[in-house]
């Protein structure tokens, strides 16, 4: 094998299957990335055995061939090339070494046969659509940071992907929850998703779905069967696992009879939770909201560290209210509201907590009050 390959371009592919790889396994093919070069293009693949991202990028192919070759080391040394830098990747069966070279730098590495890597068998897709980028971005980005880390509820591990019937008919909804918050965040449904399964797609998957979905206008082929999901572009292809697991009924926990109505500037709320969160104890991070007629009032109280208070002009014209809750999930929701309002709707101190973007109710936020 031996092709001409432009640094970022490489760069770029590279990075994307270094971070699917596993930095601490016991099969040591799987820290390698199988690189194949066929006609004018070079694909790059990596894999955990959950997941798997293929990578196509166009090249100078002299000689046709595969290898496989650690994954974070060949991205350390393309990252270290000067910009603008042309790269050679040759790779030589007799001495089972892959030389690359661009300028004066020269690198041989060792390789692994690519017999040896294993390649994730393919599913029968029940389900084909394509969506949006910046569809599919806002469904998960708004979601992810409610996904529990708790490894004994691994069926929370993820975000909840599937058709939901809302008022405005029916959606392509993602969810996710780790007991103390919640997110629901709903999209038009895309045709030719109407029968998809509901799949709970994992953490990881959807930290590495993140880099495919930064231009807005690219549409993604999105694929789904029981136990696989597929995310593609024209140029990469991320396959992965789903959790094996069933998605706790999420609608119960969704309080619908929440009356007391606070609207507060969502950039100004979130910069005054963090300000007195300054002196709260780590462990428990417990901010207090004291409402009463358009007058909120943020208090943090630490006996071993100090107080704070912070008052903000807001919109409510219920009966007087105490409320606490933990700071980092207050920050955490207010962070996800696009719009410049973002709406409380109270019941008591003791109930969850909905939160939501104005009158929007396609992102639906719920939060767990704390004693304070």
């Amino acid at each position: 094998m031996k092709v001409s390959i432009e640094r970022a371009t490489l760069l770029k592919a590279v990075s994307q299957a270094q971070s699917v790889v596993e930095r601490r396994n016991t099969i040591p093919i799987l820290a390698n990335v199988l690189i194949e070069a066929e006609g004018d293009t070079v694909t790059f693949r990596a894999t955990d055995l959950d997941i798997e991202v293929l990578d196509r990028a166009p090249a100078q192919v002299e000689r046709a061939g595969a290898t496989t070759v650690s994954a974070v080391t060949l991205h350390e040394i393309v990252r270290k090339l000067p910009d603008g830098a042309l790269v050679q990747l040759s790779e030589d069966s007799a001495s089972q070494r892959l030389s690359v070279a661009a300028g004066r730098s020269h690198f041989n590495l060792a390789t692994l046969p690519k017999e040896d890597f294993p390649v994730m068998a393919s599913s029968e897709y029940a389900t084909n659509f394509t969506a949006k980028a910046e569809t599919l971005r806002r469904l998960f980005d708004k979601s992810k940071f409610a996904i529990s880390t708790e490894e004994t509820r691994y069926y929370l591990n993820g975000v909840y992907m599937h058709i939901a019937d809302s008022e405005e008919g029916r959606m392509l909804r993602c969810v996710a929850t780790d007991g103390h918050r919640l997110a629901r965040i709903d999209a038009p449904l895309p045709d030719g998703a109407e029968g998809m399964p509901g799949v709970i797609v994992p953490r990881k998957t959807v930290g590495e779905l993140r880099k495919l979905l930064d231009d807005d206008d690219m549409e993604i082929e999105v694929s789904v069967s029981e136990t696989k999901v597929r995310f593609a572009t024209p140029n990469i292809t991320l396959t992965s696992k789903v959790i094996d697991g069933t998605f706790p009924d999420y609608s119960r926990v969704i309080p619908s009879g929440n009356t007391r109505r606070l609207e507060v500037d969502a950039s100004e709320f979130a910069k005054a939770v963090d300000r007195v969160a300054t002196v709260s104890s780590e462990r428990s991070r417990a901010v207090k909201l004291q409402i009463d007629e358009d007058r909120l009032v943020l208090s943090v109280n630490a006996p071993d560290s100090g107080a704070a208070e912070e008052e903000l002009a807001v919109a409510y014209g219920d009966e007087p209210l105490e409320i606490g809750f933990n700071a980092k999930y207050l920050l955490e929701i207010a962070s996800q509201v696009d719009r410049e309002n973002a709406v409380f709707m109270f019941n008591s101190s003791g109930d969850p907590t909905l939160m939501r973007e104005g009158n929007d109710t396609s992102a639906v936020y719920v939060v767990m009050p704390m004693r304070v």
